[in-house]
C-alpha cells in the first residue's frame, strides 16, 4: 500500500500527557492470527449489488473512507486492531466477490477474533453470512452438535433487502439467506428495525409477512420508543444462539447519513442506533457485524462516514 493509499494516519499527541495513542498508531496490516480475541476489520468493496439494484454507485470506495476516520479516533481499552484490507469486486463479478468475502469472513471468525466488515453496498450482507455460517458449522461440528444454535439476524435498515428477482443485488441478501437456511434446516430469524413505508412496496410487504419477519417502522424508532424497541430486542435474543448485526447506513436521516446510496427522508436517530448497537453487543451472542452503503462519492464534509466510524469504533471496543 503506497503512503497516498494508506488511510491509518492521523495527529500524534506523544508530547502530551497519559495514553494518547489513537488508532493508526495501534493498526497492524493482515489477517489476525489465532487464536486471539483481539479486533480485525475486512473490508468489502463493491457496488456491483447496488448497481444492479439501480442504486447510486460509489459504495466500493466505502470501506476506505471509514478507515480515514477510524483512523484518528483514541484507543481507549482497545488492546490490537488488525486491517485485514479489502475484498474487491471487479466489474460486474458480485458472485465471486461474495464467496471471496465469505471464505475471508470465515477465516478470521475461526481466530477467535472479534470481527466488523465495512461495505460496499449491502451485497456485502451475503458474503458475511456465508462466512459466519461456514464457521458455525465448523464449531458445531467440533463440538459434536449436528448444527448451529439458531442464528438470528438484526438489520438496522430503512429496506427488507428481500427482493426475489436474480441475478441478486444490493436488493436480496436477506432472501438468498433465508432461501440458503431452509434448504439446509438451520434454525434462523430476521429482524429489521427502522423500515420505511415509502422505501418499501406492498409486494415486499407481504413477502416479508409470507417469511415471518419481524419488522418495524421508522415512525416507531424514534428515541421515546428505546424501551420497547430494546424489549423487542431481548426477545428476540433469547431465542437465539447466535447474532449477525447489519447496519445499513441509510437506515439514518439523510442529514445524519448523506453519503448512502438512498438517502432517508425520515428515518432513525443517530442516538437510537448506538444504543441498540450497544444492547446487542453487550448480550454476548454477537458473532459478527457488518456496516453497509457507506457511499462516499455523496458524502458532505465526511458526515456519513465519521458516522460509521463512530458505529465501527463500537462495535470493536471490547
Amino acid at each position: 500500500m503506497d503512503q497516498d493509499a494508506n488511510p491509518w494516519r492521523g495527529r500524534d499527541d506523544s508530547g502530551e500527557q497519559g495514553d494518547t495513542r489513537r488508532l493508526f498508531q495501534i493498526v497492524r496490516t493482515g489477517e489476525p492470527p489465532g487464536p486471539t480475541a483481539d479486533a480485525a476489520l475486512l473490508g468489502f468493496a463493491s457496488d456491483a449489488g447496488v448497481r444492479r439494484n439501480q442504486g447510486r454507485p460509489g459504495a466500493h470506495s466505502g470501506p476506505q473512507a471509514i478507515r480515514r476516520m477510524l483512523a484518528g479516533l483514541p484507543v481507549h481499552a482497545l488492546g490490537a486492531l488488525w486491517d485485514a484490507g479489502d475484498v474487491r469486486c471487479e466489474g460486474d463479478a458480485l458472485e465471486q466477490a461474495q464467496e471471496a468475502l465469505g471464505e475471508r469472513v470465515g477465516r478470521i471468525l475461526d481466530t477467535g477474533a472479534r470481527l466488523v466488515v465495512l461495505g460496499g453496498g449491502h451485497e456485502i450482507a451475503w458474503g458475511s453470512f456465508q462466512g459466519l455460517h461456514g464457521h458455525l458449522l465448523r464449531q458445531a461440528a467440533r463440538e459434536g452438535a449436528g448444527r448451529p444454535a439458531p442464528i438470528l439476524i438484526v438489520n438496522l435498515d430503512a429496506h427488507f433487502d428481500l427482493r426475489t428477482s436474480r441475478p441478486a443485488s444490493s436488493g436480496t441478501p436477506f432472501d438468498q439467506i433465508l432461501a440458503h437456511c431452509r434448504e439446509r434446516g438451520q434454525p434462523i430469524a430476521y429482524a429489521v428495525f427502522g423500515i420505511s413505508r415509502l422505501g418499501n412496496t406492498a409486494g415486499l410487504f407481504r413477502h416479508a409477512r409470507d417469511l415471518g419477519v419481524f419488522h418495524v417502522e421508522d415512525v416507531d424508532m424514534q428515541e421515546r420508543h428505546l424501551e420497547a424497541r430494546l424489549a423487542d430486542l431481548d426477545r428476540l435474543m433469547a431465542q437465539a444462539g447466535h447474532v449477525y448485526l447489519t447496519i445499513d447506513l441509510d437506515c439514518l436521516p439523510a442529514a445524519v447519513a448523506p453519503g448512502v446510496s438512498a438517502p432517508a427522508a425520515f428515518g432513525i436517530p443517530l442516538a437510537m442506533v448506538e444504543a441498540m448497537v450497544r444492547h446487542v453487543k453487550a448480550s454476548g451472542k454477537l458473532r459478527l457485524a457488518d456496516l453497509a452503503e457507506m457511499n462516499p462519492a455523496h458524502d458532505i464534509d465526511g458526515h456519513t462516514a465519521r458516522v460509521a466510524a463512530r458505529l465501527a469504533w463500537t462495535l470493536l471496543e471490547p
